[in-house]
């Protein structure tokens, strides 16, 4: 997790470029903490689109008076990716989870696939239909 305040405004969370596994960072709570005024606060995602260009979305919109917490259910998300507190002054703290998926060896994957004779093999059961 990390918090953003008036002081820090934004984080970024970085992998090693030379890792050779998949990275998964998933948000799962936005929200307004001890000190936070009444006033909207808007968290923002920075992130990179197909084209490499930097891209900024709102994700969270909090207020302490009527939305203090957002649930994103495990929104994920590619690193690197920034978080921003694009407006208000925060506490707002985030929480998620990231999980490092290490590469398989390209010859395990080939023996899991089924061969095309295999796949021919495997026979579907009729669809049937429904009864009223």
């Amino acid at each position: 997790g990390c918090e953003l305040t008036a002081n820090t405004k934004s984080y970024t969370f970085q992998v090693d470029e030379e890792d050779d596994s998949d990275h998964i960072l998933a948000l799962s709570v936005v929200c307004l903490t001890d000190g936070a005024k009444d006033e909207c606060n808007v968290v923002e995602v920075v992130g990179r689109n197909h084209e490499n260009q930097e891209i900024a979305v709102p994700v969270a919109n909090l207020k302490l008076s009527c939305q203090p917490l957002l649930s994103l259910d495990n929104f994920k998300l590619q690193p690197p990716v920034t978080f921003r507190l694009a407006a208000g002054s925060g506490p707002v703290h985030l929480a998620g989870w990231h999980r490092i998926v290490h590469r398989e060896d390209a010859s395990f994957e080939e023996d899991e696939k089924l061969s095309e004779e295999e796949e021919e093999e495997v026979e579907l059961a009729p669809i049937m239909p429904a009864k009223k």
